[in-house]
């Protein structure tokens, strides 16, 4: 359900704009897709677990909060994110 930290610190390498970077918008975004995708796939077996489902829907407004910052700031950074992890907006 959760990402490993292996899967983490390769999201971090593949997104980040140095090394060791975990607080940009791009970094953020992409954990929390990937935590959004374990989470769906739970959450089409187990259809009654609601207190996972208001995780997700929380998990969801994050991610939205933050590109919406990214698109504000940056648009080819915007643009780029959405791309590469093909998230429809």
């Amino acid at each position: 359900m959760s990402i490993t930290a292996e899967r983490k610190t390769d999201l971090i390498k593949e997104f980040g704009q140095k090394e060791g970077d975990t607080g940009s918008p791009e970094v953020q975004v992409a954990i929390l897709t990937e935590r959004i995708k374990n989470l769906t796939e739970h959450m089409k077996e187990h259809k009654h677990d609601f207190h996972s489902r208001r995780g997700l829907l929380m998990m969801v407004g994050q991610r939205r909060r933050l590109l919406k910052y990214l698109q504000r700031k940056n648009t080819e950074r915007y643009e780029a994110i959405i791309a590469t992890l093909g998230i429809r907006r």
